[in-house]
């Protein structure tokens, strides 16, 4: 694959494309989203989002970005950890989940301390060192360009500040043959059934077999600046929690 082209799912695609496509894909999940999340996970993402939560350790006055954050589960914790003094910017590139994670937001009650913004990862528009908390749950396989995304993160991150990157990665060897049957079989049926959309889920299986694996984005993430980086597989990999730290 030369330096034109990506990865969307198994297919190559120009990379000027690959955004477009995503958008596609989102904007036709975006109501179901956290209901195929339940049925997917069998509610387990709700204990990996909680997982990033406590490593995390937000805390009161500070200024934290959840980034690719869709429909703000991360991002509603932050906003009641940070308090009023604080400040959460709920930022995703797609438009559709961003208005759902508004009307969910809003029925939670959450107010002033979270602000909603439509960005690009790799090109973040927030100043220097801006950031005590960086989180993108499930969002950076999506991504076109990872390497600009880091390194864009680090750019807004502060010193002493850190990225956490909670995602799909490369499950054990003795689950991968039920993990590949369950997602090549079962996801996108789902997709039909729930979601009358079972391209988009072809998809999700596809893209998580894409992304890169467990020391793979380690060494992304080292090579974009940050330190003392380690990961924590979750569900024998198949969810792996990623941290790194400017210093």
């Amino acid at each position: 694959m030369d330096k034109q082209t990506t990865h969307f799912g198994f297919e190559s695609v120009p990379m000027h494309d690959k955004a477009r496509r995503v958008k596609g894909v989102f904007d036709a999940v975006a109501s179901r989203y956290d209901i195929m999340n339940d049925l997917m996970s069998g509610g387990l993402h709700r204990l990996w989002k909680r997982f990033a939560i406590d490593q995390a350790t937000v805390h009161r006055g500070q200024t934290v970005l959840d980034l690719a954050g869709g429909t703000g589960d991360l991002a509603r914790t932050f906003a009641q950890q940070v308090g009023r003094s604080g400040q959460v910017i709920l930022a995703d590139i797609n438009a559709a989940m961003l208005q759902e994670g508004r009307r969910r937001l809003i029925d939670a009650g959450v107010a002033g301390n979270l602000s909603i913004v439509q960005v690009n990862a790799e090109t973040l528009p927030f100043a220097t060192d801006s950031f005590d908390c960086v989180t993108i749950a499930f969002g950076l396989r999506n991504v076109t360009d990872k390497d600009a995304a880091l390194r864009s993160v680090f750019r807004v991150l502060k010193p002493g500040a850190k990225l956490l990157v909670l995602e799909f990665s490369k499950p054990a060897d003795a689950i991968r043959p039920v993990y590949d049957t369950y997602s090549f079989k079962v996801l996108p049926l789902l997709g039909r059934l729930i979601a009358n959309d079972e391209k988009s889920y072809q998809y999700l299986a596809e893209s998580i077999r894409m992304h890169p694996d467990q020391d793979t984005l380690l060494e992304m993430m080292q090579s974009a600046g940050f330190e003392r980086c380690r990961f924590h597989n979750l569900a024998m990999g198949i969810v792996a929690l990623h941290v790194g730290y400017k210093i």
